[in-house]
């Protein structure tokens, strides 16, 4: 079976699991639970052969796939936060149905892309041994591939060293697919390791001299790259410990300076208040002299007139 018949093997029996949830009614919560639960783990596995395989090999060997290839994975990445919401999640939730719902018109959407985009451009370049070299390494890497969603772990990143990888020792496409393949499928196992801190695997390439070259090649730029990402990373995460301090300090600066500056602006106002109350007691005075004065006065101008 060559690489795209594969993929879309994997589409249709994704879509036989949309359409049975569908079929479900509102309250059968247990064939809901199970249907969902194989949709995560076909999801999960689909998504890792092509970030791990299919992606880098497209985007390495076939021309102007750079943009969707970008585009599929942060598609991937939205898909994986969603399942790893409903790993967990009860069926009798009132959020579980939607949940679902708008993870099928994801899946779908990006399906029909590659279907009617992607997998012409890779048809297109590559050839039929090309291609069922390449649906053999997708098939391999199917045995190893996680069945849960890991939306955390970075998938550009690994994806774009492997990629990265296979751009720098690519020359020209023909018999080398497989060596690529197989570099790139050792590649991302080291990085499993790396994750999870065990050995790195001992694998011997198969082939001609020339593809055992070329998927040590692979396997070798591919570590280099992940080096880089991995220190990046931790640069990232020491930046971010001393600005999220930084932050702090001012936040607390800042704070401090708006309690003096309300504290001074509340004594201004009670001062401002104080003075306020003795002006209109003395105006209030002065004016019931002034009346008291005149009624006096027109009191004596009447008797006056008698």
């Amino acid at each position: 079976m060559d690489a795209i018949t594969l993929l879309k093997s994997d589409h249709k029996a994704v879509e036989q699991l949309f359409k049975r949830f569908e079929k479900c009614g509102d309250r059968a919560h247990v064939q809901k639970r199970q249907i969902v639960d194989r949709m995560i783990e076909e999801l999960s596995v689909h998504a890792a052969i092509e970030e791990q395989i299919f992606y880098p090999v497209a985007r390495g060997a076939v021309p102007d796939t750079e943009d969707i290839t970008l585009e599929s994975l942060e598609e991937h990445h939205v898909v994986k936060w969603l399942l790893s919401e409903l790993v967990d999640m009860d069926p009798a939730h009132e959020r579980f149905d939607a949940k679902v719902t708008v993870l099928i018109e994801n899946v779908r959407h990006h399906v029909e892309e590659e279907e009617s985009e992607f997998f012409p451009m890779v048809r297109k370049q590559l050839s039929r041994n090309d291609l069922a070299e390449l649906g053999t390494a997708l098939a391999e890497a199917k045995k190893s591939a996680p069945t849960k969603p890991h939306p955390r772990m970075p998938d550009a990143g690994p994806a774009t060293a492997v990629a990265g990888a296979i751009t720098g020792v690519v020359d020209r496409v023909g018999g080398n697919i497989s060596g690529i393949a197989q570099g790139s499928v050792t590649a991302v196992q080291d990085l499993i390791a790396r994750f999870t801190g065990s050995e790195r695997p001992k694998v011997s390439p198969t082939g001609s001299s020339a593809t055992r070259k070329r998927a040590i090649g692979v396997r070798s730029a591919a570590s280099a790259a992940t080096d880089g990402v991995q220190a990046t990373a931790r640069t990232a995460k020491s930046g971010a410990a001393s600005t999220a301090k930084t932050a702090k300090a001012g936040a607390k600066g800042t704070a401090t300076s708006a309690t003096k500056s309300a504290r001074a602006t509340a004594t201004t106002a009670k001062r401002a208040s104080t003075t306020t109350r003795h002006t209109a007691r003395a105006a209030t005075r002065k004016t019931a002299a002034t009346a008291k004065r005149s009624a006096a006065k027109t009191k004596a101008a009447a008797s006056s007139s008698r």
